[in-house]
């Protein structure tokens, strides 16, 4: 198979855009594609101070390369966090690859668990408990990453999130009947208390992320994390996969819907002001986080 753009043996097929793509053009293709997503979506402005969430997998350790490189000539500081939720016999592994990374592209790093923010580990919770693991992780993740975010006076966080997330999001909601959580998928404003969240990936297929981490002879974790088989997200993200091998497509068809959707819906959903939580002081929908409420239904 040759490189549709140059005569050199392709690495990758583009059956969503028909491409062959050697390795020259690949890196130029996905480094092109995500310097257009930061551009036209106004992600990096001059002057600020992004704390990148760095895990340690393929994903953020190709956000945290792919920045590096597109962000070199311009006035942009990094910082990366990671977040150690703590996973016996995984999230170790998955530190010490995140920290790999930072030195190598010579990035400071952050790293903060549950344990230091709430006082367990997410093993505690899920032990003999009739718990759904992802639920509790994604809230208690997002918590920590806006707390971290805050004290290292980032500007806004960037996260890994590729187009297989933001497809599978979607559809996810769709499933759920949650509009409202649905249209909150957007960028929101900036609210007091929230550092603004943005995903420069999110046109890129999870496949090519995983591909430009080995043509950059980085080192990932490619163990899944021993939870994620018991969420909702993992039955959704096989039948978009068996949809796309089909229909190549289906995932940028699904997440340019919901722009679509959104869009129109725009004018009916204005979006909330949110408080401050009466535990913590972090922002939230209503008087307590759900971060602090999940707490109290654990008892901790």
């Amino acid at each position: 198979m040759i490189c549709s753009r140059c005569s050199q043996r392709a690495i990758l097929s583009q059956r969503y855009s028909g491409l062959h793509l050697c390795q020259d053009h690949f890196v130029e293709d996905f480094e092109r594609r995500v310097a257009k997503t930061v551009r036209e979506n106004g992600m990096m402005p001059d002057g600020e101070r992004i704390a990148v969430a760095v895990s340690g997998g393929k994903d953020s350790t190709a956000l945290l390369l792919v920045l590096k490189k597109i962000l070199a000539d311009r006035d942009v500081e990094m910082v990366a966090v990671t977040v150690d939720e703590g996973i016996a016999g995984y999230r170790d592994d998955t530190v010490a690859a995140a920290r790999s990374i930072c030195e190598r592209l010579g990035v400071e790093q952050q790293i903060v668990s549950f344990q230091e923010e709430f006082g367990f580990k997410l093993d505690e919770i899920v032990d003999g408990k009739d718990a759904a693991p992802c639920t509790f992780c994604g809230v208690f993740r997002k918590s920590a990453l806006n707390r971290a975010a805050k004290r290292l006076g980032a500007t806004k966080v960037a996260t890994g999130h590729n187009l297989d997330d933001e497809a599978q999001s979607v559809m996810m909601n769709y499933l759920k009947g949650d509009i409202e959580r649905l249209l909150r998928f957007r960028p929101r404003r900036e609210q007091p208390g929230l550092v603004p969240r943005v995903k420069p990936l999110r046109d890129i297929p999870e496949k090519e992320t995983a591909l430009y981490c080995m043509v950059n002879a980085a080192f990932t974790e490619s163990r899944e994390c021993p939870y994620a088989q018991l969420s909702l997200r993992a039955d959704v993200r096989d039948m978009m996969n068996r949809i796309e091998r089909l229909f190549p497509g289906t995932r940028h068809s699904a997440l340019q819907g919901f722009e679509e959707i959104a869009e129109m819906a725009k004018g009916r959903w204005t979006g909330i002001d949110l408080e401050r939580c009466r535990r913590c002081g972090e922002p939230c929908v209503r008087d307590i986080c759900k971060a602090c409420e999940l707490l109290e239904r654990l008892k901790l």
